[in-house]
């Protein structure tokens, strides 16, 4: 399939091709970072290597072996060597909000979800990536991981990945928050309510969002008598709990519970007692529950993610996170396209037709303009 027809907000007919997603994945990557090369290769080149290894989920070698008009695996190793960790992390916004951001209403507010994914690393440690090897429970035959904290905007139809950091041992989650409030304010949208995981379940956390007046809500951590004993009930209610942690630091958490009857899901009768921490929120329980359930839309970015993950075993954390970033680019950049091009012309709220250009689709018109374009290998055995 070389193009699709869809219906714009004109009545003509117009037609998507695979260019038109090649280049709106590739021009965030060549207006934002520049490599300093020498001879016939340019960053464009590159660039296009790394989105072919992510939507053919291959490496660095396999790639180079597999079509003709690419980048070596010499001069792509040693080329993206230069890209500096630093600088990525500074633009790495920049790059993948280049489009969606002309799509975002500065007086709406939004919701918002900050969350963690791990990739898992079977190599070794040194000096030079000891920092980002984060250790946790066992996953994929290894407890070992490069871990990524971002921050996804959850709100239907507009469900864009805004930043993308790598995890270091020596930083607190205060930094990352910190780093995501500012960044919020800086691109002038305004919080509707954060959502968080259970993973930032600490005094030091809500003490943080507490002084900034942040909207927020994150499920309870079901562990200790009290808060074991708040969670048994047959109505939605509200109750106050004291968090204190092991240096005698306290904070006063409004605790919602939202009340829901299982009727056999997942082989469970009864009551389920669905506990929050909600600050800043005048929702009623279900409400509260019900805008939760919105965050796990970051894992099925994180999910669709891991489906254009370029394969590397390399251990350079400036590489990993170049193709992470490249990762997220490719969803926020299909989101784009079926935000501006497959909504429904209708009164009423905005609505998408989802079904009309899947993610799966397109991978494939990126993968056709790669076939279209670059030369493939052919292997000739000679038989005696």
């Amino acid at each position: 399939m070389s193009f699709l027809k869809f219906n714009s907000s004109t009545p003509s007919k117009v037609e998507l091709r695979p260019k038109q997603c090649i280049n709106a994945v590739l021009k965030p990557l060549t207006d934002n970072i520049a490599i300093n090369i020498n001879g016939s290769l340019t960053c464009k080149d590159l660039f296009y290597a790394a989105i072919c290894m992510a939507v053919e989920k291959s490496s660095v070698h396999s790639m180079s072996k597999h079509y003709q008009d690419v980048p070596c695996e010499t001069s792509t190793r040693y080329h993206l060597n230069k890209l500096d960790l630093e600088e990525l992390i500074r633009l790495n916004a920049k790059i993948l909000l280049q489009g969606p951001i002309s799509t975002l209403k500065t007086e709406k507010k939004y919701e918002f979800a900050i969350d963690f994914t791990n990739d898992p690393y079977y190599g070794e440690t040194d000096s030079s990536n000891e920092n980002y090897v984060i250790r946790g429970q066992a996953k994929k035959s290894t407890n070992s991981f490069y871990s990524y904290i971002s921050l996804s905007i959850i709100n239907k139809n507009e469900r864009f990945t805004i930043s993308v950091l790598p995890v270091e041992r020596s930083e607190t989650k205060i930094n990352y928050l910190a780093y995501f409030v500012d960044l919020i304010g800086n691109l002038d949208l305004k919080i509707k309510v954060l959502c968080l995981d259970r993973e930032f379940s600490s005094v030091d956390v809500f003490e943080f969002l507490q002084n900034k007046d942040i909207p927020h809500i994150t499920p309870v951590v079901k562990k200790g008598n009290v808060i074991k004993r708040l969670l048994i009930g047959r109505k939605a209610r509200d109750s106050q709990y004291v968090m204190k942690n092991p240096q005698k630091k306290e904070v006063r958490l409004n605790i919602v519970i939202d009340v829901k009857y299982m009727k056999g899901k997942r082989n469970k009768k009864g009551c389920e007692n669905l506990g929050f921490v909600v600050y800043g929120l005048n929702w009623k329980p279900r409400k509260i529950s019900t805008v939760y359930r919105r965050r796990f839309a970051i894992e099925s970015s994180y999910r669709m993610r891991n489906i254009v993950k370029p394969r590397t075993s390399t251990r350079n954390v400036t590489f990993r996170y170049f193709f992470t970033l490249v990762s997220f680019l490719l969803r926020n950049t299909w989101l784009l396209i079926q935000k501006k091009h497959f909504t429904i012309v209708k009164r009423g709220p905005q609505t998408i037709d989802e079904d009309r250009f899947r993610f799966d689709r397109f991978i494939l018109f990126v993968e056709e303009w790669f076939r279209r374009n670059l030369r493939v290998q052919l292997v000739v055995r000679c038989l005696r």
